[in-house]
């Protein structure tokens, strides 16, 4: 590990050839040329202001809904768990939350708080960021539902408030400005009752645990819903569940979930993905389109 406390007066953390096995909720992934965890929010604008414009970059919260290939990625990975962590009730039904937070921790949060509306988050196996840029969903709550504010960074290290109206948000999809990323939010909530929420959190991770394979490792879901269809029913009904390649299987708990069963390399679970597409394109005419970001190089 190098520490950054001598270049430039930055106070977070350098890592080179980080394994992403490491940081990945699938446990497979080559190295990360430079793995950074900054000290906090300035730390992050002072960082970014001193790369250069052209160094790829790899956001990272809980390294779920992400697949790196085993030779690894040649670029930078900045990770936010528990760094860019803010969490505070601003006003009566308002919440601000930095990206690095957890989706569970905010869904606690807010119930403690006595506001309801994202008891759903509980059920998101990642932090603010990636649900922000991805409107994260389940139990039928999204993410952008309670938007009213985010607040993007972008590469010189300057930070942009930006409302609701500058994205187009749609069905795990958000498209805003290219070379910004979402660093905080501001949430609409509603005025709740702690205890119903609780209860209502305690509920949603009790289903999430019958239904999903949740004591092996994954991404969460796979793929992404075609328009009045599961995806997890045409993987089924193409006879898929159970299926493997190498170490990587389809949970026989949930159809759109991939599982490492602990042998598994990326290379495994790639090519499943792309056996399960080709499977339920000839079953179905539908192709599955895959919710999981694939990045870095083939080993």
């Amino acid at each position: 590990m190098v520490s950054l406390a001598r270049i430039a007066g930055l106070r977070g953390e350098l890592r080179e050839q980080e394994p992403m096995a490491l940081h990945t909720s699938w446990r497979v992934g080559g190295p990360a040329t430079r793995f950074y965890r900054p000290a906090d929010l300035q730390d992050l604008a002072s960082f970014l202001g001193g790369l250069e414009h052209a160094q790829p970059l790899l956001w990272l919260g809980l390294g779920s809904n992400l697949l790196v290939r085993d030779g690894g990625f040649r670029g930078t990975v900045i990770a936010t768990l528990g760094r860019l962590d803010a969490l505070q009730r601003l006003d009566d039904t308002s919440v601000f939350v930095q990206a690095g937070v957890a989706c569970a921790k905010a869904a606690r949060f807010a119930a403690r708080q006595g506001l309801g509306g994202v008891e759903f988050l509980a059920g998101i196996p990642g932090t603010m960021g990636g649900a922000l840029a991805m409107n994260a969903g389940a139990f039928g709550g999204e993410t952008w539902d309670r938007v009213v504010m985010v607040v993007t960074i972008d590469r010189r290290g300057r930070l942009h408030d930006r409302p609701p109206a500058d994205f187009q948000v749609g069905y795990r999809r958000v498209r805003g400005f290219d070379g910004e990323w979402f660093v905080a939010a501001h949430l609409k909530l509603a005025p709740g009752d702690v205890g119903a929420s609780q209860v209502r959190i305690r509920d949603l991770l009790e289903q999430r645990a019958r239904t999903q394979p949740t004591g092996r490792p994954s991404c969460g879901s796979v793929f992404r819903n075609p328009p009045g269809e599961h995806a997890a029913r045409l993987i089924e009904a193409a006879g898929l569940k159970g299926h493997c390649i190498g170490g990587a299987c389809v949970s026989d708990k949930h159809a759109n979930f991939i599982v490492n069963r602990g042998d598994a390399t990326a290379a495994d679970i790639e090519r499943l993905i792309e056996r399960v597409r080709e499977r339920v394109a000839q079953a179905t005419g539908i192709r599955l389109e895959a919710e999981v970001h694939i990045v870095g190089e083939a080993a």
